[in-house]
């Protein structure tokens, strides 16, 4: 499902191989979360913040962990079900199933979230969904990408929609929107474009970045859940930033746009928020 990559250790230092890694990363984790998928044996408990995790989230984060520390043993990792060490100026940042509610559930909607972030900021991601024979990533100054099972990467690049009654956007969760104080802000802005869906999850990320959805907006979100996502928006041409218009992806919440719109949907939706 990826490009050819040699079996031989990546050169530390280069965007390239870094990449070249990552989508090596992302082989490995499709090896344990695929087969798991719609598994009668699947086991499912609870973390302590009550949300799902099975036994291929965790068995997806150790063996991108081992191949890190094989390739990279100096930079830091931050994963979603075995946390962070010490901080590092390089840091890759692991969702092993983004989507965990839909894969437990035997819907395909889920994918594997790969990101470099460097000196703070987000250089480069892959995402992988197996189920749908799907594959994005992308890198700063290397553009962004997708692979179909059984054809060739081809590049993609945001959609030039200028105008919000021509804008299709993904709100990802009406009880986020809610719990956040936000509710009347997304009817409003609902109102103002052509088209609304709440795709969910990664998958409208990626959605955008390939030009068909023109902004993905959602709430209660950590790092691990944005930031291959944002590394591959920004590389296909696109804008993101927190609710609050901020340039991180550590503020819990995030606003993805095909960043030709990234100001007016910001405005529209704080000029109708009574939050």
């Amino acid at each position: 499902m990826t490009p050819p990559a040699s079996a031989t250790p990546l050169p530390h230092g280069d965007l390239d191989a870094d990449l070249q890694l990552a989508l090596r990363l992302a082989d490995a984790a499709d090896g344990q979360t695929l087969p798991r998928f719609d598994a009668a044996d699947l086991d499912v408990s609870r973390k302590a913040d009550r949300t799902h995790v099975t036994d291929a989230d965790l068995a997806a984060e150790r063996a991108v962990r081992a191949l890190l520390a094989q390739h990279r043993p100096e930079d830091g990792i931050f994963g979603e079900e075995y946390g962070s060490g010490a901080p590092t100026s390089r840091r890759w940042i692991i969702d092993p199933i983004d989507g965990t509610a839909n894969f437990l559930r035997g819907v395909p909607v889920w994918g594997t979230m790969i990101g470099l972030e460097i000196d703070g900021e987000m250089r480069l991601g892959v995402v992988s969904s197996p189920a749908l024979g799907r594959r994005w990533w992308g890198a700063e100054g290397l553009g962004a990408w997708t692979l179909a099972d059984g054809g060739e990467a081809r590049a993609i690049r945001v959609s030039d929609v200028a105008t919000l009654e021509d804008a299709s956007v993904s709100f990802q969760s009406i009880a986020q929107w809610d719990r956040a104080g936000h509710l009347d802000a997304l009817v409003a802005l609902t109102r103002a474009v052509w088209r609304d869906r709440a795709y969910g999850d990664v998958w409208s990320y990626m959605l955008l970045a390939e030009g068909r959805l023109e902004m993905v907006g959602e709430f209660d979100v950590k790092e691990y859940d944005l930031a291959a996502a944002a590394a591959i928006v920004t590389a296909a041409g696109g804008r993101f930033s927190s609710f609050e218009g901020e340039p991180t992806i550590a503020a819990g919440s995030a606003i993805a746009t095909n960043g030709v719109l990234h100001d007016a949907i910001l405005q529209a939706l704080h000029d109708s928020d009574v939050s």
